[in-house]
């Protein structure tokens, strides 16, 4: 299956969901990530049941704080 994670296209076999994909990708401080899938945010508690299919889209996001 391919997904394309963060802007780039990889390969992942068949069931694998959100939160085995977070420690494959090596995810740091992955309780400090927001996930976006299809262009959709999940909550922490979707990770385990939601299994991406073929060409799907997830994002893992960091939101920083700062500025002036």
């Amino acid at each position: 299956m391919r997904l394309l994670i963060n802007g780039e296209e990889k390969k992942f076999s068949d069931g694998i969901n959100i939160a085995r994909l977070l420690k494959t990708e090596d995810v740091e401080s992955p309780d400090m990530v927001s996930v976006q899938f299809n262009g959709d945010f999940l909550k922490k508690d979707e990770y385990e049941s939601v299994y991406p299919k073929d060409e799907d889209v997830v994002n893992f996001l960091y939101f920083m704080g700062g500025g002036e």
